[in-house]
């Protein structure tokens, strides 16, 4: 990808999204040629000089210190993970081709796949930077079933999510499944610039899916790490599970995301339901099978 056009585009659309009355400046009821800011009134904010905001929204962050960078981010008000984003931007722009991100070697760590076997009352995953799950216990291959058994390509989340019907069963609230992948997508994109595994991905989606490729023009990044969320599993029905995501590895986007149940609640009974569903149905055995 580009690094001088994500600059550009994720700048301009930030500045977009921004109202001369949000960044507490007088428009005094005069016409304007654009809904958002205009680059003298972001400059003006961040204490830069048009010239040099100009530049900087043209692409090119190449050494743009951490001071300037954290006057842009609250000039336009971006939370943490649009920060984030943009200082993953300026690294890749100071590196350039120089350092690449290392890569997840071909096969798991034998001690990562205990640690998840050791997890039995929750689904576990490990997962890459391209979404694709590498690596899960019982509950999380009975959970993820059907995404194991996607015809839409590899066990990938975004495959599952744009381009299998069944995707839209699993998640009750789809459109928020879907940006929020999206988002995720966006954000290791730009941690790891230089990803072809990424940049495939993407590009595919972007082909077969118009969702996709109105959704990662907006440039909306997210960081993924705890909350709630609903699902509607095809044997056992609704979900409501709350997640923790902890990454494993920095350098190669490896991460664990573990979904536990509240005590007590109906969907603990779920859960121990499914269990027995998946013990019954051989569902660990079924998916290294390969069987659909």
């Amino acid at each position: 990808m580009d690094n001088r056009s994500e600059v550009r585009e994720f700048l301009m659309s930030r500045r977009a999204r921004i109202t001369p009355e949000q960044a507490g400046i007088e428009s005094f009821g005069a016409r304007r040629r654009v809904s958002g800011l205009r680059r003298d009134e972001v400059a003006r904010v961040a204490g830069v000089s048009v010239d040099y905001y100009t530049r900087l929204e043209r692409g090119n962050l190449s050494g743009v210190s951490d001071s300037v960078l954290d006057a842009i981010a609250g000039a336009l008000q971006l939370d943490r993970a649009e920060q984030d984003h943009l200082y993953d931007l300026a690294r890749t722009a100071n590196r350039g081709n120089r350092t690449k991100a290392k890569k997840a070697g071909p096969t798991l760590d034998p001690a990562l796949q205990y640690f998840l076997d050791a997890i039995t009352g929750a689904p576990a995953l490990i997962a890459n930077n391209r979404m694709d799950v590498v690596a899960a216990n019982a509950l999380g291959y009975a959970m993820y079933y059907d995404l194991f058994r996607s015809t839409a390509g590899p066990a990938n989340h975004s495959r599952f999510i744009f381009l299998d019907p069944r995707g839209q069963d699993f998640y009750p609230d789809w459109e928020r499944a879907k940006n929020t992948n999206v988002e995720i997508l966006r954000r290791q994109a730009g941690r790891f610039p230089h990803d072809k595994g990424i940049a495939e991905l993407v590009g595919e989606l972007s082909m077969r899916s118009d969702e996709f490729r109105t959704l990662w023009a907006a440039h909306n990044v997210r960081r993924h790490r705890s909350g709630m969320k609903n699902f509607h599993h095809s044997v056992v029905g609704a979900l409501e599970l709350t997640y923790q995501q902890l990454e494993l590895d920095e350098d190669t986007g490896l991460h664990i995301t573990v979904y536990p149940a509240v005590p007590g609640s109906s969907s603990e009974e779920a859960l121990k339901l499914l269990a027995s569903w998946a013990a019954t149905e051989n569902v660990v055995e079924k998916v290294a099978a390969g069987a659909r």
